[in-house]
């Protein structure tokens, strides 16, 4: 209850934004998870491996792109360009006649949510206190992983079933978001940023933004920022890469419970569809609470605990293969994720400078692209080295990360203290 109140007090841009992501991100979930399949259906097995690896680049291009219009254009018009390109993408995959455009409308999906984020993320960060921006975050990855619960479950029916349905309704519910951005959302561009909106031509536009994503690669901070938050992404990426190979070649069909003597028997593949759902509830019932109960922590401490809890909780999976052992340690390295996440986005809405906020927010996404580069490693490596042995190497990267972090609010405090 508590929530709602304050939700009704938000700026009404972001209750616009909050309704229209939620709803969007559950139409996500029902097709996402399953795009992969389909692909491979289409194309086989090791051509949609390849092809799956192409539009995290459109996705680096697009959050460079988003962030430096942001500043540049204003928020408003770069989340509308976003939305659009998105709603014209989906109806060309719902229209579509073959594989091909299919594949190409996918990466137009991408690219449009890519430019979307940084201005979408950067509007929150000119509108909300810096003490308040935690909560808010929070708020938002609570609404957005609901459609993370409950997707995958209607789309395992809609996608392969209904998919033209399920696509014409993505369409759709983006083009209304779209006239919700265009007739209720104000701009919110700091003034310090407008100043500098003086006309100027595309090339010169664009070799601008490039000389400022420079300046920015040349931030001592920001750069080991990223660098730590690729470390610290690795382990929290193998509940979707290594974790189910795991569990299904290596966690023993068991007895949920036992019943008057009739045991409720899962398969491996069941056991790991209970540890994913149990990820996604924990995230939907304690991202809040758990904001709350760290508000007060400072974000050095919450970064090295997220690494820490993330890195033992996916290394302890390989300790024993009874399903409520692994009950416990998916929720300790689901903590891991849950202490990270709206932390990650305050902290470099307060580290980034007003007028380059929207640059900031696009780089900042750096850090998940290459993530999802780095990551799929373990799967490949699984054909030679023992489970245990992939499992240290992923706890290794979460001590990693811990050693970047600790270097990072070292480095932040020395700036610091020369800026005083």
């Amino acid at each position: 209850m508590e929530v709602f109140v304050q939700i009704r007090l938000w700026d009404h841009n972001l209750r616009v934004r909050l309704i229209g992501e939620a709803l969007f991100n559950m139409l996500f979930w029902m097709y996402f998870p399953f795009i992969t399949v389909y692909f491979s259906s289409a194309f086989g097995n090791h051509i949609a491996g390849i092809l799956m690896t192409v539009p995290p680049i459109f996705s680096i291009i697009g959050s460079l792109l988003g962030g430096a219009l942001a500043d540049r254009l204003g928020r408003r018009p770069v989340m509308l360009l976003g939305a659009s390109l998105q709603t014209m993408m989906f109806v060309c995959f719902a229209m579509s006649p073959s594989h091909l455009i299919d594949y190409l409308a996918f990466i137009g999906i991408g690219l449009g949510g890519a430019i979307y984020r940084p201005a979408s993320t950067a509007m929150v960060a000119d509108l909300v206190p810096a003490h308040n921006r935690r909560q808010i975050f929070a708020t938002f990855t609570t609404a957005n992983n609901i459609g993370a619960v409950l997707g995958p479950a209607l789309g395992a029916i809609f996608f392969f079933q209904y998919r033209q349905q399920l696509l014409w309704t993505c369409a759709l519910v983006l083009l209304l978001y779209f006239i919700a951005i265009y007739f209720i959302v104000h701009e919110t561009l700091p003034r310090s940023a407008k100043s500098s909106r003086d006309s100027i031509s595309i090339p010169r536009l664009f070799m601008e933004q490039w000389k400022g994503y420079g300046i920015i690669f040349r931030d001592k901070v920001f750069l080991v920022y990223i660098i730590a938050g690729v470390f610290a992404l690795v382990p929290i990426m193998q509940l979707d890469l290594y974790l189910p190979v795991y569990v299904i070649h290596h966690v023993p069909d068991q007895a949920l419970f036992t019943w008057n003597g009739h045991p409720f028997i899962l398969t491996s593949t069941e056991i790991f569809g209970w540890l994913l759902g149990l990820n996604g509830l924990l995230f939907v019932l304690f991202i809040l609470p758990v904001t709350r109960w760290f508000r007060n922590w400072n974000e050095r401490n919450i970064f090295i605990l997220s690494s820490l809890l993330a890195g033992l909780g996916t290394f302890s999976i390989g300790l024993y293969t009874n399903i409520w052992y692994l009950f416990i340690v998916t929720i300790v390295f689901t903590f891991g994720e849950i202490v990270r996440s709206p932390v990650t986005q305050s902290f470099i809405s307060r580290y980034a400078p007003e007028h380059a906020r929207g640059q900031y927010m696009g780089a900042d996404s750096l850090q998940y692209t290459i993530a999802k580069f780095i990551a799929p490693m373990t799967v490949f490596l699984s054909s030679w080295v023992a489970p245990m042995g992939i499992l240290t190497i992923i706890l290794i990267f979460s001590f990693i990360s811990i050693g970047f972090y600790m270097l990072l609010f070292k480095l932040y405090k020395e700036e610091n203290n020369q800026s005083n």
